[in-house]
């Protein structure tokens, strides 16, 4: 199983209607099957995310977020990872909002050293 625990990782690519970018900065914390992550970056003022991890690796996660336009924006995700050959991992992510027009779309983020 991955260990999320320690790991910081940043946006690289997203779809239209995401937020990451590649100002958006993550601080994954992991306990047993428990993932938690403080990001802020970008547009993103701060947010948070709480997520199962699964034997695989895959994180099914739901996070909330308040935009530099003081919006809270909430949403679901699911994302598989991908081991570079560097030893970092890269996450492939599926995301829909909960909030506002309810679109989705995907996006990639890479751990950061």
């Amino acid at each position: 199983m991955i260990n999320y625990n320690g790991r910081n990782f940043r946006g690289v690519a997203n779809s239209e209607y995401g937020a990451v970018s590649s100002e958006t900065e993550f601080q994954y914390r992991q306990s047993s099957n428990i993932v938690t992550a403080i990001y802020s970056g970008g547009t993103i003022l701060i947010g948070q995310l709480l997520a199962t991890v699964d034997e695989s690796g895959v994180l099914d996660m739901r996070y909330h977020h308040v935009n530099t336009s003081g919006e809270l924006m909430t949403g679901t995700c699911r994302s598989e990872p991908e081991l570079l050959a560097d030893g970092r991992i890269r996450l492939h992510e599926s995301w829909q909002w909960t909030s506002g027009e309810g679109s989705s779309g995907q996006s990639i983020i890479e751990e950061v050293r």
